[in-house]
C-alpha cells in the first residue's frame, strides 16, 4: 500500500503542477481587448493589485452583494486556510514556529471547513435559481471536499492514526525514499481522495482560485481617458500598419 500510495501521490503532483501551469499559462496569453475594470475603479496599476489583494483575502465583493453567501464561503476557505498551513509539519523537519503556532487550531479549522461546506451545499439544494444551474459534478466536488474534511477530522478527534509515520512518508517521497504508511483504513480513504483532488483541479471549476488574478473587471485600473488600452495583438497589428 506506501508503494502504491507513492506512485499515486506522485502522479496526482505531476498532474496537478502540469495542469495549473498550463491554465495559467492560457489566462495570462488570453488578449483582453476591452477595458472593462468594475467600477468604481481604482485609478492605478497598484490600486487595481490591491484591490485583487482585497478580494482573495476578504471577498470584498462578495460582502457587498450577498452577506450571507459571504459567511458561507469565509467559513469555507479561512477554515481552509488554516487546515492546509497546519498541514505543512508533514513536509517541514524542523517545522517552522508560524506552522506550529497554528496547530491547535486544527480542529476549528476543520469544523469552519466542513461547515462551510455543508451550508454552501444546502443553498445549491434549497434555492431554486442555485439548484437550476448546478450540475452534478458541482455537487461531487462539494462531496468530495466534505469527505476530505470528515476524514481528516475523524483522525484526529476518533481513531487518531500514527501521524509521526504519515511524516516520515512524506518526508520520504520528497526525497525519493518510500516509508511505510500505517495500516489505517480512514488514512488510506483521506490520501485516496485528497490524491484525486490533487488530479482534478486543474480541469475544475475550483481554477477560480488562481483565476481571480486574471480577471479584467477587478485587475484593470480605470484609466482609459489617460492611457489608451491595447492588449498584445491589437498593437501589434496597429504597429505593422503604422
Amino acid at each position: 500500500m506506501s508503494t502504491l500510495f507513492a506512485i499515486l501521490f506522485y502522479v496526482a503532483f505531476a498532474t496537478l503542477v502540469a495542469g495549473l501551469g498550463f491554465k495559467i499559462a492560457q489566462y495570462a496569453r488570453t488578449p483582453a481587448p476591452l477595458k472593462i475594470p468594475t467600477t468604481p475603479a481604482p485609478l492605478t496599476q497598484s490600486g487595481a493589485a490591491f484591490r485583487v489583494a482585497r478580494e482573495v483575502v476578504v471577498f470584498e465583493s462578495l460582502f457587498k452583494s450577498n452577506k450571507p453567501l459571504w459567511i458561507f464561503a469565509i467559513l469555507f476557505h479561512f477554515g481552509l486556510f488554516v487546515v492546509l498551513a497546519r498541514h505543512l509539519r508533514y513536509f517541514q523537519e524542523p517545522v517552522w514556529f508560524p506552522v506550529a503556532l497554528i496547530q491547535p487550531l486544527g480542529v476549528w479549522g476543520g469544523l469552519a471547513m466542513v461547515g462551510g461546506l455543508l451550508l454552501l451545499t444546502l443553498r445549491r439544494m434549497l434555492l431554486t435559481r442555485i439548484a437550476y444551474i448546478t450540475a452534478p459534478g458541482d455537487y461531487i466536488m462539494l462531496g468530495l471536499l466534505i469527505a476530505i474534511g470528515a476524514s481528516g477530522m475523524m483522525m484526529t478527534t476518533l481513531t487518531h492514526t500514527d501521524v509521526v509515520a504519515v511524516k516520515a512518508f512524506f518526508l520520504g517521497l520528497m526525497r525519493f525514499d518510500i516509508r511505510a504508511l500505517p495500516a489505517d483504513p480512514v488514512l488510506y480513504a483521506h490520501l485516496a481522495m485528497v490524491a484525486l483532488l490533487m488530479i482534478v483541479f486543474p480541469f475544475s471549476k475550483l481554477l477560480h482560485a488562481p483565476g481571480i488574478f486574471f480577471s479584467p473587471t477587478r485587475n484593470q485600473s480605470d484609466d482609459p481617458r489617460e492611457k489608451r488600452h491595447l492588449c498584445d495583438w491589437a498593437a501589434k497589428l496597429e504597429a505593422e500598419r503604422n
